[in-house]
């Protein structure tokens, strides 16, 4: 029996599998890197996985990298939270240096960009210096349309919707409607 296997028998029975297939094992084997992976997570494709800090991924999270690799990024000193029942698409780019946590039943569109820090400071003396990070949060049942971008410091209430091309610099209050660049509420949902 491989390890693989071996492994996968430890978390599920068999009926399981039939029921959710191969991207369960697939999920244990491309997520290995991660702190914590719920039972029942399902990975389709082949996410790219950078775990220095703390990953965890909840119960029932389905990640599509089919088209353009997923990629989950957590540095030394970064936390990477991914609630329960949450679908991330194919080409998004999630990194964090802090923290960036995904509520439960959030629905991330494609090529959507989350990273709590910039990277680089904006005047041009201090470029080679590291950026200070601020926690980007999703309460739960956020929906992200595809490309939106999600700078450092941002807390998306709970029940939102972000328009697809969107860029959220501020907060968004929950149960919202936000689009544009930057992204304004538009009405309450």
């Amino acid at each position: 029996m491989s390890i693989l296997r071996k492994q996968y028998m430890q978390v599920c029975d068999p009926a399981q599998l039939w029921r959710d297939g191969w991207a369960v094992l697939r999920a244990r084997l491309h997520l290995r890197q991660a702190t914590a992976v719920g039972p029942r997570v399902r990975v389709w494709g082949r996410p790219v996985v950078r775990n220095r800090g703390r990953m965890i991924i909840g119960d029932r999270s389905r990640l599509m990298s089919t088209i353009t690799p997923l990629e989950l990024t957590a540095g030394p000193k970064g936390t990477v939270e991914i609630g329960e029942s949450v679908f991330l698409n194919y080409g998004c780019s999630i990194a964090a240096r802090r923290l960036v946590r995904i509520g439960d039943r959030c629905n991330i569109g494609t090529y959507v960009i989350m990273m709590d820090n910039d990277y680089h400071c904006l005047e041009p003396e201090r470029r080679n210096e590291p950026a200070p990070s601020a926690p980007i949060i999703l309460e739960e049942n956020v929906w992200l349309g595809a490309r939106v971008i999600v700078l450092r410091g941002v807390t998306i209430g709970a029940g939102s919707v972000i328009g697809a091309g969107s860029v959220v610099a501020e907060d968004i209050p929950p149960r919202s409607l936000a689009v544009g660049t930057p992204a304004r509420v538009v009405r309450q949902l």
